[in-house]
């Protein structure tokens, strides 16, 4: 199986020929497990491979991809103790969080 693309702003992605920012961050984000990355590294310290792997309850082959994909647009680094957000990765959770909280309300009525 080929290893998908890593998207990039300004070339087409799934859902969009342009490229634009909001797309091709929807485009990586909605890919398997890659949500799940982002929830379990939210408190700021770092898990090792095989935490994040048994964290996530996924495969290391698609954890492996993942994470060189979020490594590759600067989301996710790898540090001393494992993996964790950069400040960018930071950022995107601080944004989600009006979402999460619109889906609460919305599972809720």
């Amino acid at each position: 199986m080929p290893t998908p693309r890593i998207p990039k702003i300004g070339s087409p992605v799934r859902g969009s020929k342009t490229g634009r920012p909001v797309m091709v961050a929807l485009d990586l984000l909605g890919r398997r497990a890659a949500l799940r990355i982002f929830w379990e590294l939210r408190s700021g310290d770092p898990l090792t491979f095989r935490a994040l792997q048994d964290a996530c309850e996924t495969n290391p082959s698609l954890l492996n991809t993942r994470l060189k994909e979020l490594r590759a647009v600067g989301l996710i680094e790898h540090a001393v103790g494992g993996y964790r957000l950069t400040e960018e990765g930071r950022g995107l959770m601080v944004s989600l969080g009006p979402f999460c909280d619109w889906a609460q309300a919305w599972g809720g009525k």
